[in-house]
C-alpha cells in the first residue's frame, strides 16, 4: 500500500499568520505607556515576531472613551491598506494569552535612516522641511526637520485622514527594501480634530496627484455598505466612521494638505 500523499501546508500572509497562529509572550516592551508585549506567533513551521497590545493592560483615556485602542490599530491598519500604500504593519484583533488584544508584525527598522533632524539654522537645507524650533538646553533653540520624503508624505496624509493624535519620530519605522511603517495608532479617528505630528512639513501645500487619486478610492471604500466600512464598523464607533468619511471629503475638496488647528497642540511631546 502506497503512503498517503503529504499535503504541504498552505503558505500564509502575515495577517493570517498573526491570526491564527499559536502566540507565545517573549518579553515586555518596557518603553510603551500601555502593555506591550514581544512575542513570537507559529503555525506550521512558519513564525514570525510580533506585538501583542492586550485590552486589559490599556490606561482608560479621557479623549478616547469609546472603544479600545486595539481596535483603532487594527482601524488604522485597514485603512493604511486600503489606501494601497502599505504604511501600517499587518495588524489584527484576536485572542491573546492575557484576553483579547491586537497583535502586529515586528518590524526591524534600519538603523541610521534620516528621516529627522536638528539644524542650527533658521531655514532647513534642501531635501528638509521644517517642522519648528525645538529647546536643545541653555535657553537655546534649533529647528527641528523632517526628510522632503515621498513616503512620509504619504504618511502624511493617512494620519489626516484617521486623525493621528500621536505621530512621534519614535513611531516611524524605516524597514529594509525601502519601506517605511508607521506604528503605534491607539490615538485615532477621534471625532474632533487631534491632528498632532511632526510631518507639518507639507502644511498648506497641495495634495500630489497620488494622493487625490488614492483619497478618491478610499472615499468609494468607506461608502455605507462597502466592505471597508462595515469592517470599520466593528472598530470604531458610527460617529467616528462618518467623521472619517468627512474628513476624506475635505481632503478631496481642499485638495491640500492640512494645517494645525490650534485648539489642539500640534505637534506631540515628547516629540521623538
Amino acid at each position: 500500500m502506497s503512503a498517503p500523499e503529504r499535503i504541504p501546508p498552505r503558505s500564509m500572509t502575515p495577517a493570517d499568520l498573526l491570526a491564527e497562529g499559536e502566540l507565545t509572550v517573549r518579553g515586555r516592551i518596557r518603553e510603551a505607556s500601555n502593555a506591550a508585549l514581544y512575542c513570537t506567533v507559529t503555525h506550521d513551521g512558519q513564525e514570525a515576531a510580533c506585538v501583542y497590545k492586550p485590552v486589559a493592560g490599556e490606561r482608560p483615556l479621557w479623549d478616547f472613551p469609546d472603544g479600545t485602542l486595539a481596535a483603532r490599530e487594527v482601524a488604522a491598519y485597514l485603512v493604511s491598506e486600503a489606501t494601497g500604500w502599505g504604511l501600517v504593519p499587518p495588524t489584527v484583533l484576536r485572542d491573546g494569552p492575557y484576553g483579547e488584544g491586537m497583535v502586529q508584525l515586528w518590524i526591524e527598522a534600519v538603523p541610521d535612516a534620516e528621516l529627522l533632524a536638528l539644524v542650527e539654522e533658521d531655514e532647513p537645507h534642501p531635501g528638509w522641511k521644517a517642522i519648528g524650533l525645538a529647546e536643545v538646553g541653555e535657553g537655546r533653540t534649533a529647528l527641528l526637520v523632517h526628510a522632503d520624503d515621498p513616503r512620509l508624505r504619504r504618511l502624511a496624509v493617512l494620519d489626516a485622514v484617521i486623525n493621528n493624535a500621536d505621530r512621534k519620530g519614535g513611531h516611524l519605522l524605516p524597514a529594509a527594501g525601502g519601506r517605511l511603517y508607521g506604528i503605534d495608532h491607539g490615538v485615532t479617528f477621534n471625532v474632533e480634530n487631534k491632528l498632532r505630528t511632526l510631518l507639518w512639513g507639507w502644511a498648506g501645500q497641495a495634495l500630489t496627484e497620488e494622493a487625490v487619486t488614492v483619497l478618491g478610492g478610499l472615499r468609494e471604500r468607506l461608502a455605507p455598505g462597502a466592505a471597508l466600512a462595515e469592517r470599520l464598523a466593528g472598530l470604531i464607533t458610527p460617529a467616528e466612521l462618518d467623521a472619517t468619511r468627512a474628513r476624506v471629503e475635505a481632503l478631496l475638496t481642499a485638495r491640500v494638505h492640512p494645517e494645525p488647528g490650534g485648539e489642539w497642540p500640534a505637534i506631540p511631546w515628547p516629540p521623538v
